[in-house]
């Protein structure tokens, strides 16, 4: 038996050395066929250029991509350090779909993948496609805002949100490539390249080299439609516009965090349309406000290159009136308010941003100028502050940003029945660890705010009400409403209320810079102490790892079912838009 135990165990060593090289596309990549792209080949040790041999289908590698790769004796990580050879070889294309082997070997080292290159056919099956994302987007959001906006009666709702019914759905799994949790650059990124890849990269595959611009690119839906088509593209965020889930319609980059760098990619692509905050990174060093390291004015350049400013809400609405088909509208330094602050409680930072554009405005906009190309568009919008609020805990927020995400799927609608030929998409690109446990009652007998919370039969229902009949609670802080709680977060002081006085801040850091419960909210009655379960570095609640509800309608819209990946996703795209038949002369 020892013999035996002694065998597997160096079985497992050699298997473990032969697989140390790293390949790029990675194992399982699917790959529009004519779509850009790079590999390359990272060995473990320092070898021999020719010790190398790769082969595509069992031919030499050059002859099937077309191109020789380059040698890199070292690559070096942080501090020099040497981190092994490499073989890379940029923008390469495979015209032909069907399955492809690549083996790679150097020495001791080898590695085996397989690509799925796949086409499209030469129709698209849609003109237009409207690509709605909530972030974070959780099932508790969504039958929140449904309990919310529309009320429920003995256990049915009294009436439907614009989701639901979009008739076809899918569940898709979020995951990186380097964790089982993700971020919102990684799940973006694989919606709108059709390549997964690692926590906080965009549009590349995650290399082991510092540098977060040599990363192996792959092709992004802006690109794609702009190498293929004469369509239009359009960008609508609440969050800033250099922030993952915009950045990723067009950009690459290992690190989000290069937002100067993702607004120049921006210009680089010039999609016809975007809307949201972000100015900062728009305004050279020198402006006031700027958080650009160089001198570089992108809104001039914007402007230059045909683009209507806007900078507000009045603005926004006469820009669409020019007819230049061009708007760039830049409504916050950093994100946009949420809508609870923005339109109800008049609180964030709407003091100093008073006629910020809401989704549905800037989602109006978007379509009004989209639409004139004869040729099409592809409209993305995303309700980022379901996410940004949802991290510190504050549900309320969360709900009634989803209540507005709703209403855009309501504006795409109407379009899409005046324009049959539009697809409409919407989904999240990951979830948050939260659920509705019941109500807190606030009649309830007790002193203890806990004591106020409903479950099982003593939940009750809800009293919200809205009888201006706008779709939002007339208030949140009525006295039986939902409890909303999540299963991870930072230390803090549960108040089981609405925090009206601005979005909440669950902890802070102390001297030790760790997070320890915000001390503001201790006294507020009734108030409970939450130990956390996340690391003392964290300061608010992480993403869960559950997959997120994906629904569309229209023509395309039967591509999506069953359980898919977020790479999926994006070939249904391009099959619809037919992306694979090149569509200009």
């Amino acid at each position: 038996m020892r013999m035996l135990l002694s065998a597997l165990a160096a079985t497992t060593i050699l298997t473990g050395a032969a697989q140390a090289t790293t390949v790029y596309p990675l194992d399982r990549a699917t790959i529009l066929a004519g779509s850009p792209f790079d590999f390359k080949v990272e060995f473990k040790a320092v070898v021999k250029p020719e010790d190398v041999k790769i082969t595509v289908n069992g031919q030499d590698y050059k002859a099937v991509l077309g191109k020789e790769a380059e040698f890199v004796a070292e690559e070096k990580g942080k501090e020099d350090k040497i981190l092994g050879s490499a073989m890379i070889a940029r923008g390469l294309v495979l015209p032909t779909e069907g399955a492809y082997k690549i083996e790679v070997s150097a020495g001791s080292e080898s590695k085996s993948v397989t690509w799925d290159v796949y086409n499209t056919g030469e129709t698209q099956k849609a003109k237009n496609i409207i690509f709605i994302l909530g972030d974070g987007l959780s099932v508790a959001h969504r039958t929140a805002a449904r309990i919310m906006s529309k009320g429920m009666t003995e256990g049915k709702a009294n009436g439907r949100l614009n989701i639901d019914d979009l008739d076809h759905m899918a569940f898709v799994g979020t995951s990186a490539t380097d964790a089982v949790a993700t971020d919102s650059a990684n799940t973006m990124s694989a919606y709108m390249t059709g390549h997964k890849t690692a926590v906080n990269a965009l549009g590349v595959y995650a290399d082991r080299t510092p540098d977060s611009f040599d990363d192996p690119k792959v092709e992004t839906i802006a690109e794609a439609l702009r190498r293929q088509t004469k369509k239009s593209i359009g960008i609508v965020s609440t969050a800033e516009l250099e922030d993952a889930t915009p950045a990723a319609v067009f950009s690459h980059t290992r690190k989000r965090a290069d937002k100067e760098q993702i607004v120049g990619m921006m210009f680089g692509v010039k999609p016809d349309v975007v809307l949201g905050g972000g100015s900062a990174y728009f305004l050279g060093k020198e402006t006031p406000g700027s958080k650009r390291k160089d001198d570089k004015d992108y809104i001039k350049l914007f402007q230059e290159a045909g683009y209507t400013l806007a900078t507000s809400k009045t603005e926004l609405a006469t820009a669409t009136g020019t007819n230049t088909g061009k708007i760039l509208g830049l409504f916050h330094t950093g994100n946009m308010d949420t809508t609870l602050d923005r339109e109800f409680l008049k609180k964030g930072t709407v003091e100093k941003f008073p006629d910020q554009p809401g989704l549905v405005d800037m989602t109006k906009a978007a379509l009004g100028e989209l639409s004139k190309n004869e040729e099409g568009f592809f409209l993305m919008v995303e309700g980022a502050n379901i996410d940004k609020m949802s991290h510190p805990l504050d549900w309320d927020r969360a709900v009634i940003e989803t209540i507005e995400l709703d209403k855009v799927v309501g504006v795409a609608r109407e379009f899409a029945k005046a324009h049959p030929d539009t697809l409409i998409v919407f989904t999240g690109d990951h979830t948050h660890g939260v659920s509705i446990i019941g109500t807190v009652d606030d009649e309830k007998q007790g002193t203890e705010m806990r004591e106020k919370v409903g479950t099982y039969a003593s939940a009750g229902f809800p009293n919200y009400t809205d009888e201006n009949g706008d779709g939002y609670p007339d208030k949140i802080d009525v006295t039986r409403r939902l409890f909303l709680s999540a299963n991870n977060g930072p230390d803090h002081y549960e108040t089981f209320r609405p925090k009206m006085d601005g979005p909440f801040v669950p902890a802070i850091q102390d001297e030790k810079k760790e997070y320890i419960a915000n001390e503001a909210y201790k006294d507020v009655p009734g108030a409970v102490f939450v130990q956390g379960n996340i690391p003392k570095e964290g300061d608010s609640g992480v993403h869960a790892v559950d997959d997120v509800v994906l629904q569309a309608a229209g023509p395309g819209a039967e591509g999506f079912k069953g359980y898919m990946e977020e790479s999926d996703i994006y070939r249904v795209l391009a099959d619809t838009l037919a992306l694979g038949a090149k569509q200009t002369n």
